[in-house]
C-alpha cells in the first residue's frame, strides 16, 4: 500500500507530526521575541555576527539527521511531480521576488535582500505545515531535499541574474559558501542518520525545537545589526514580505493544479514555493551585503510561520478533493 500521502514512512517525520502543532505555534512566538531582543539589545547580539553561518549549519545537520533514504526514493518514483515542484519554487519566488522591489521601488540592499529570499531553497517547516494541511508530506520532503541539495548552484546564479543590476553579486563566494553551510552539514547529517541511527532516533523529537531555538537567534542577530534602520525601513519589508510569501503561497498550489497533481500534492507545492530558508538568506546578506539586506530574511522568518500555520489550518478544514475525471499524475506511485 502507497504511503506517500503520510508522514510515516519518515520516522523523524512521524515524530515531528506529534509535537507540530505545538511547534507552529510556538516557533512565530520564539521568533518575535527573539527579534525584539535584537531590537531593544543591538549591543548584545551585534558583536555575534560572526557566529551566523556557523548557526545555519547547526540547522542544516539537523535537516540531514531528518532524512532517510525513502524520501529520496520518492523522487525516483515521481520525478515530475518534484520537478514541477523545484521549478516552480525557483521561478516563483526569485521572479516575485525581483517584480516586488522593483514595483515598490525599494533601496538596493533591501532589494537585494528581498530578491535573496525568493532565490532561497525550500524553509525547513514547509513539511509540518504539508503534513497538518493534509497535503502530500513525501512530496514535500522531496521538493525541500532537491532545492536545497541543488542550491549551491541554483542560488547564486538566479541571484546574479535578477539582483545584479541593483548591487555587485559575488557569485563564486555564494556558491563556496552555501556549500560549507548547507551542502556539507546536511551531508554530514544524512552520514550520522546511517551510522548512528540509534543515537539519532533518540534525538529526532529535540530536532524541531532545536532549529526553533537557533533560527531564533539569528534572527536576533540580525535584527540587531539593523535596529538603527528598522523602524525607517521595516514598513516596507513588511509589506513586501507579505506580498512575496502570498504570491508563493497562492501560485504554488496553481502550479500544482496546472500540472494536473492531485489536491494533496498541491497543497504541498504550495508550502515548498512559499516558505524560504530564510536563514540562508540572512546568512549570505550578512556576509556579502549588509545587515539590512538581511532584514527582509529576519521579517520573512517570522511572517512565513505565522502565514503557513494560518493557510495550513484553512486547508486542513477543507475536504481533499479526489476528482475521478482528472487526470492522474504522469508518474503516480505503485
Amino acid at each position: 500500500m502507497s504511503t506517500e500521502n503520510t508522514p510515516l514512512e519518515n520516522p523523524a517525520l512521524a515524530t515531528e507530526a506529534k509535537v507540530a502543532r505545538l511547534a507552529v505555534t510556538v516557533f512565530p512566538i520564539l521568533v518575535l521575541v527573539a527579534g525584539f531582543a535584537g531590537f531593544l539589545a543591538p549591543g548584545l547580539f551585534t558583536p555575534m555576527a560572526p557566529a551566523v553561518p556557523y548557526l545555519l549549519g547547526v540547522i542544516m545537520f539537523c535537516m540531514g539527521l531528518t532524512l532517510t533514504p525513502p524520501d529520496f526514493a520518492s523522487v525516483a518514483r515521481r520525478p515530475w511531480a518534484v520537478l514541477l515542484g523545484l521549478v516552480a519554487h525557483y521561478v516563483i519566488m526569485p521572479g516575485a521576488g525581483w517584480l516586488i522591489a522593483t514595483l515598490l521601488q525599494l533601496p538596493p540592499e533591501l532589494a537585494v535582500g528581498v530578491i535573496l529570499v525568493g532565490c532561497a531553497p525550500s524553509g525547513t517547516a514547509s513539511n509540518v505545515m504539508a503534513f497538518l494541511a493534509k497535503g502530500d508530506v513525501a512530496l514535500s520532503v522531496a521538493v525541500a531535499s532537491v532545492s536545497t541539495l541543488v542550491a549551491p548552484l541554483v542560488t547564486p546564479a538566479l541571484t546574479l541574474l535578477l539582483a545584479g543590476s541593483f548591487l555587485k553579486i559575488d557569485a563564486g563566494g555564494m556558491v563556496l559558501d552555501i556549500v560549507k553551510t548547507v551542502l556539507l552539514p546536511v551531508i554530514a547529517g544524512l552520514l550520522a542518520r546511517l551510522f548512528l541511527r540509534k543515537a539519532v532516533a533518540r534525538i529526532l523529537p529535540a530536532l524541531p525545537w532545536a532549529s526553533a531555538l537557533v533560527i531564533s537567534f539569528i534572527v536576533a542577530i540580525v535584527v540587531a545589526g539593523s535596529a538603527s534602520k528598522l523602524l525607517a525601513a521595516g514598513g516596507i519589508v513588511f509589506v513586501a514580505v507579505v506580498l512575496h510569501n502570498g504570491f508563493g503561497l497562492g501560485l504554488g498550489y496553481l502550479a500544482g493544479k496546472l500540472g494536473r497533481l492531485d489536491d494533496r500534492a498541491r497543497r504541498a507545492l504550495a508550502f515548498e514555493v512559499g516558505m524560504q530558508n530564510s536563514g540562508l538568506a540572512a546568512t549570505l546578506a550578512t556576509a556579502h551585503f549588509s545587515p539590512l539586506a538581511a532584514l527582509p530574511s529576519a521579517v520573512f522568518s517570522v511572517w512565513h510561520n505565522v502565514s503557513g500555520a494560518i493557510v495550513a489550518a484553512w486547508l486542513a478544514r477543507k475536504p481533499i478533493r479526489d476528482d475521478a475525471t482528472k487526470t492522474p499524475s504522469p508518474t503516480p506511485t505503485p
